[in-house]
């Protein structure tokens, strides 16, 4: 068997047996080379005790209870610039479920595999001396079922998977992870166990939680890693939300469930290789339909569900402690997820009004989201022509003003020429000129707004607030106002 190791870690390895140590690759990079992947992380493993590694490696540091000594090496690759060599070691209670109370250093590679999750990540590769610096042969040492088990494609927890659950409640969540991204099965007892052990993952940090969803949510197939969440009961601990879809029917225009229509559509953004945000997106665009929806049968309907599951994926997307930049991106994607792109209906005023809301550098993941959609729904055709068309329209418009940003007027003008002090008329002054470029991109020359904002500054407060008002609804709600009256016409929900 044949593997490509960085000379990093070769040189490494030999350093350490050298002195006349043990040393082996061990755990998910071992797994990944036996799958044909590049490792991602790469871990040494070794009889030899943190202070000896150091003695070895003086370019190093180990602040960590479990001996793990990082070693510089000054490689140009970022992955290998510091590399991890951990002694073998025991491990005692795990009194928070997540993280052991003591470790013990151990004189044996078979107990150090022996405390690990789960067999494909039990397997330890010996490299041999002869070869350190070109492709070669190794040894791989499988021991609790490791081979057949990878064989066979199968998840197996080491030992008892009871214990192993309870021990580290995030091994609940890394079993359907691991099956999702390997495409490879939960072994029965592990699979009863995890079930069972299911509502410890209480007691895990929502960050974890949310790393290992974000991985399933990465796998080639996701929807499978979410459907082995919801029959497990874990899916409803932590995204409840997304599960009340299961069963919901829709209506005569839709064949699916709203759960296998937002499965659907994520696993084609998965198949097409999109980011995290066009697949969370993908996968939370119509969570809000269950809430919304009115009357059962082929005429029910989901009417402002986009603006429910946008509020929806706020709340999620905080709770499981997403960064703030990602959940807006999110909730607004799902907010305008249903806008309207028929060629001869969508004005272009009303697409210059998406572009100002969703923002230039987010047309396209939306456009995404919408195809993700229509391809969830069981249409043949990801992006018709109409779609296209709206795809030129985007393009072209963003270069009229789209955001107050892109006016030839700003606050602080107007204030000087208004003698105005710092206030609200001043924001109701720039909202009124804002919707009129918005109709009229011509109209953004400082010479007409500058003219406009002197006629506008002539009405009284209430009168301009109730302009600025209309403007600022105008801005906010025409395109609600147009898809509703057009969805209506011709019961597009």
């Amino acid at each position: 068997m044949n593997f490509t190791i960085p000379k990093e870690i070769r040189a490494a390895v030999a350093i350490l047996e050298g002195a006349g140590f043990e040393a082996y690759l061990v755990g998910g990079c071992v797994r990944d080379l036996l799958i044909g992947r590049i490792p991602q992380d790469w871990d040494i493993t070794t009889n030899a005790r943190p202070e000896k590694i150091q003695e070895l490696f003086p370019k190093s540091f180990y602040e960590n209870k479990f001996g793990t000594v990082s070693v510089v090496t000054g490689s140009e690759d970022p992955k290998l610039r510091a590399i991890e060599i951990t002694p073998y070691r025991l491990e005692g209670k795990y009194s928070d479920k997540r993280h052991p109370d003591e470790i013990k250093f151990a004189d044996k590679l078979e107990d150090d595999l022996a405390r690990r999750d789960f067999t494909v990540n039990a397997m330890a590769l010996n490299l041999r001396k002869s070869d350190f610096l070109r492709k070669s042969e190794f040894q791989i040492n499988y021991t609790f079922k490791c081979k057949k088990d990878f064989d066979k494609k199968i998840i197996r927890a080491v030992g008892d998977p009871e214990e192993r659950f309870a021990e580290d409640a995030l091994r609940i969540m890394r079993a359907v992870r691991f099956s999702a991204e390997l495409g490879f099965a939960i072994e029965a007892k592990t699979e009863k166990a995890l079930k069972n052990k299911a509502n410890l993952l209480k007691m895990i940090a929502k960050e974890r939680i949310r790393d290992e969803f974000s991985k399933i949510i990465m796998s080639a197939k996701p929807s499978e890693g979410l459907e082995a969440l919801r029959e497990a009961g874990i899916l409803k601990l932590f995204l409840p939300e997304i599960e009340e879809g299961y069963g919901i029917g829709q209506n005569k225009h839709h064949i699916y469930t709203v759960w296998e229509h937002n499965s659907r559509a994520l696993d084609h953004a998965a198949k097409e290789k999109w980011p995290l945000v066009v697949r969370m997106s993908a996968l939370f665009h119509d969570i809000g339909k269950p809430r919304a929806k009115m009357g059962d049968g082929p005429n029910s309907t989901f009417y402002n569900h986009e603006v429910i599951g946008a509020r929806m994926s706020a709340i999620v997307l905080s709770r499981l402690k997403y960064g703030n930049d990602f959940a807006e991106k999110v909730t607004k994607l799902v907010r305008y997820h249903l806008f309207y792109y028929n060629v001869d209906e969508v004005s272009e005023s009303s697409v210059r009004r998406l572009i100002s809301r969703v923002g230039p550098e987010d047309m396209e993941d939306l456009i995404r989201v919408r195809i993700c959609d229509r391809i969830g729904s069981g249409v043949p055709k990801a992006e018709p022509y109409k779609l296209r068309h709206f795809r030129f329209l985007v393009e072209k418009l963003q270069r009229d003003p789209v955001s107050l940003k892109m006016m030839k007027l700003n606050g602080d003008k107007i204030k000087e020429l208004a003698g105005l002090p710092q206030g609200m008329r001043i924001g109701f002054l720039l909202n009124a000129i804002f919707d009129e470029v918005l109709e009229d991109p011509q109209k953004n020359t400082p010479e007409y707004l500058e003219t406009r904002v002197l006629e506008l500054n002539k009405l009284s407060d209430a009168e301009l607030k109730k302009l600025a008002e209309a403007g600022r609804k105008k801005q906010l709600g025409l395109e609600e106002e147009e898809v509703l009256k057009i969805k209506k016409k011709h019961y597009v929900k």
